[in-house]
């Protein structure tokens, strides 16, 4: 099966890069960060669908403040966290036409006054067979909460 973390669906099917594959890959980072969690790792209790598929799941179910990282509750204006799930949604769908310039996207994160289009469905929006997914978290040691590791070198 074919996994993407950052990758966009044009360029990982048929090769084919532009400028909107790089926006793919930041709609992803924008997801990352809004949930605290990252894509290629992304499991939920009640699915088996990728972090982008969850995130697209909420916003048609209008509970995309479900998808906010705890540690950044109470950080941020609601509306402001809501429209930047919006804006990575709007750059990792499937169609790279779809998707907005980096300009309109720049202009979509600072600006309260731009009126943000509805997402459509993402690219990747992958659910995972139960039996990957359990293969997958078994086989891998559970990461540090920030997956950083240290090591201390010394002399002989």
């Amino acid at each position: 099966m074919l996994c993407s973390g950052y990758m966009a669906p044009e360029y990982a099917i048929d090769s084919l890069f532009s400028t909107k594959s790089d926006i793919f890959s930041f709609g992803v980072i924008v997801l990352e960060i809004m949930s605290g969690k990252r894509n290629r790792k992304f499991h939920h209790a009640d699915h088996d669908l990728n972090l982008l598929g969850h995130a697209w799941g909420l916003w048609i179910d209008g509970k995309a403040s479900e998808l906010i990282d705890p540690m950044m509750e109470g950080s941020f204006p609601m509306s402001k966290v809501l429209s930047c799930i919006q804006i990575g949604l709007l750059c990792v769908q499937k169609c790279p036409e779809d998707r907005p310039t980096m300009s309109s996207v720049v202009s979509m994160l600072v600006s309260d006054t731009v009126a943000l289009s509805q997402p459509k469905q993402p690219g990747f929006y992958i659910e995972r067979s139960s039996k990957e997914t359990h293969e997958h978290t078994t086989a891998q040691s559970p990461p540090s909460i920030n997956e950083v590791t240290m090591t201390e070198l010394e002399a002989r």
